[in-house]
């Protein structure tokens, strides 16, 4: 039986980019208020910050590299030890068109799996997601390949950042498997479960526990719930001997009822949850020695 850990790390994700500007008045949108929701949630506890960005005027998402530029240099010029996570999960999201179903329609964001990564090999933060989802999303569908996830994971390996490998159904830990098997990713993968998106791993104690039990020997998670069930998932998570995520792009309620005013509160209230629960919060050093960050 596996029990909670001594040290539990808290991610903050503070924007995303499904979360929409009228779900919430308090979403960071511009580099600056990302980078200040990211040192709130690092103040407030959270060991690493995951770092989305979007166009300033509309909100929407963006993969500007002179916008990651900014935000990671704004958080470094005030906080050198949290640990960044940046995103390449843009970039995979298909919409058939109407009429012809094979051409791509309005929404689709396809790009080259090397464009996706682009701002990996120039600014080699510490982690980078690695989304390994095939999969309904709504009405679009989201593609990662294992061709292309293979040529996404080079260019990561080469700017020795380490993937933190994205599983949204158990067919993607059969996928981790056999990447770990023929090179492509290292035996001890850093893995999250992500729980409520629909048509993927649906969130409750089995699913973390069974998801849990298919990971490789070594492996370390974090059981990420979506909406309304970010905060069972943060209990669930660290019950089953995992770590934790909130965030502004995983929900937006503090409680019922109660929009989440910043992501630090967010953060704080994991913290209070784990803390309750008889666990201690991991300083990003501590976090760093956990994942096996040099």
């Amino acid at each position: 039986m596996r029990r909670p850990l001594d040290k539990v790390f808290i991610t903050c994700a503070v924007t995303g980019n499904l979360t929409l500007p009228e779900q919430t008045p308090h979403l960071p949108i511009t580099p600056e208020e990302i980078a200040d929701a990211c040192l709130g949630a690092a103040e407030a506890g959270a060991a690493i910050v995951h770092i989305h960005v979007r166009e300033p005027g509309t909100g929407k998402p963006s993969m500007e590299i002179g916008y990651y530029q900014d935000v990671v240099a704004r958080i470094r010029a005030k906080n050198s030890a949290v640990i960044l996570n940046i995103t390449t999960g843009p970039g995979g999201r298909f919409v058939p068109s109407h009429d012809d179903p094979k051409i791509a329609g309005p929404g689709t964001t396809l790009l080259a799996p090397e464009k996706r990564v682009e701002h990996i090999a120039l600014l080699k933060p510490e982690i980078c997601t690695l989304d390994l989802n095939t999969m309904n999303s709504g009405g679009q569908v989201v593609i990662n390949t294992p061709q292309n996830v293979r040529r996404m994971a080079r260019v990561i390996r080469e700017a020795g950042v380490r993937p933190e490998i994205e599983l949204f159904d158990s067919g993607d830990i059969a996928l981790l498997h056999d990447l770990i098997k023929d090179g492509t990713l290292e035996p001890s993968p850093l893995c999250s479960f992500v729980m409520g998106v629909a048509y993927g791993f649906q969130p409750s104690p089995e699913t973390v526990l069974y998801a849990r039990n298919l990971l490789p020997p070594g492996a370390t998670f974090t059981a990420i719930g979506i909406g309304r069930h970010a905060f069972t998932s943060v209990a669930q998570s660290y019950l089953a001997g995992g770590h934790v995520r909130v965030g502004i792009e995983d929900g937006v309620y503090l409680s019922r009822g109660v929009l989440a005013e910043s992501n630090a509160v967010l953060v704080e209230k994991a913290r209070r949850m784990i803390e309750d629960l008889g666990g201690q919060i991991a300083t990003p050093d501590e976090a760093r020695a956990t994942i096996g960050l040099s």
